[in-house]
């Protein structure tokens, strides 16, 4: 059996064996179950547990309280029998062990919910770079990012990112073939513009990274006409070859004199600023698609702890929040305000607290009680032999 879907027949077979068990499991919604029908009766039992049904408050338990269930149930699911409502109880070794049931649901949930939004993510990337847009892709970066703070207060552990001891292994993401050509030839119109008008440099150098740059050669390209800039020294072809031969650039094949001529002879009019955005959207998107990949590739590791997943998760979207920033610095939005959280006097939401207790069990304190009375001395510590006054 998959150990997911014993769990779920597991924590719902224990709610029917003793409704109690509901009072355990607030931090348990009906949607982290994965089967519809499993989703239909934990809301019928948690209705008829608002409802104040009568087998609340009679022990044993009748079986009404199950009959009633699979009923309510029935009305938002097809093919729930009170025959597999009893499988579900046979299913359940033991009614006390609920929130550990739970919260191995939950974990099959924050999996499967962090899956399901970088799958978006990267769709929404992907469309965005055959359109030659970026709003798509940080519309679903900002919705997984709330979506990962969201399941770490559920799972009862603090977000922050975390880098994972071994990166995933996943397939570099590429733009789309019909926009691939295009991109490069963005990025080749920038950079004769750059070399043909050095002072050009001043608008996109606070942005602009040689990162950006989908060509490895452009942006290394890039990198030479920002090193000849902040040390103001001038710009033009004979200079730039110059500075690639002296990065070793031409030595290991990254460059060659005639990538270089060919780029610098295709100057036309145009605007720095204006394609240094053309490259940052493309960046932005295959950023977005990279973290996407990255971050699925971690969900599906099953063997990884939710709170390990979602602190890699977070992780893995610095990369897209940095060019973020900056793409808004191109484009002149102002950053946002980070609003300062204030700390509350009871200490953790109480959502937090209920799910880290729903995830250990307090144990008694090793040391031994205080004494009451005096210490004993040495001459009482022991008492004499025998044979001895």
């Amino acid at each position: 059996m998959n150990p997911l879907l014993g769990a779920e027949q597991a924590v719902l077979g224990s709610v029917l064996l003793d409704p109690g068990q509901l009072s355990h499991l607030d931090w348990l919604a009906p949607d982290h179950f994965y089967r519809p029908v499993h989703q239909a009766l934990f809301a019928a039992l948690r209705k008829l547990r608002d409802d104040s049904h009568p087998a609340l408050a009679q022990e044993p338990v009748p079986l009404s309280w199950v009959t009633d269930a699979v009923a309510e149930a029935s009305t938002h699911v097809r093919g729930l029998t009170a025959v597999y409502a009893h499988t579900l109880i046979s299913a359940c070794p033991r009614p006390a062990h609920a929130p550990v049931y739970g919260r191995m649901v939950l974990e099959g949930a924050i999996h499967r919910s962090i899956t399901e939004h970088a799958i978006r993510l990267h769709q929404a990337a992907r469309a965005d770079a055959l359109q030659g847009e970026v709003e798509g892709a940080l519309h679903y970066a900002d919705v997984l990012t709330g979506v990962l703070s969201d399941l770490a207060q559920r799972w009862g552990t603090e977000p922050r990112p975390v880098a994972p001891a071994a990166p995933p292994a996943t397939v570099p993401v590429t733009p789309p073939p019909v926009r691939a050509d295009q991109v490069a030839e963005d990025e080749r119109f920038l950079l004769a513009v750059l070399a043909e008008r050095p002072k050009a440099m001043d608008e996109v150098v606070g942005w602009l990274r040689p990162g950006d740059f989908a060509d490895p050669a452009h942006g290394q390209l890039y990198r030479c006409l920002g090193a000849l800039h902040h040390r103001g020294e001038p710009i033009d072809r004979v200079t730039l070859l110059w500075e690639a031969q002296r990065r070793g650039l031409l030595a290991d094949g990254t460059l060659s004199s005639d990538q270089l001529t060919a780029i610098c002879d295709g100057v036309g009019p145009g605007s720095a600023e204006w394609l240094g955005e053309l490259v940052m959207r493309s960046s932005l998107t295959r950023t977005a698609a990279t973290s996407a990949r990255v971050i699925r590739a971690l969900a599906e590791n099953e063997s990884l702890s939710p709170g390990r997943l979602i602190n890699h998760a977070l992780h893995a979207l610095g990369p897209l929040d940095e060019l973020r920033t900056r793409w808004q610095a191109a484009k002149g939005i102002p950053a946002p305000t980070p609003s300062a959280s204030v700390p509350t006097a009871g200490g953790p939401p109480s959502e937090r607290v209920q799910a880290a207790r729903a995830r250990s069990t307090p144990h008694l304190p090793l040391t031994p009680p205080a004494r009451t009375g005096p210490a004993p001395g040495p001459a009482t510590a022991r008492p004499p032999s025998r044979g001895h006054p």
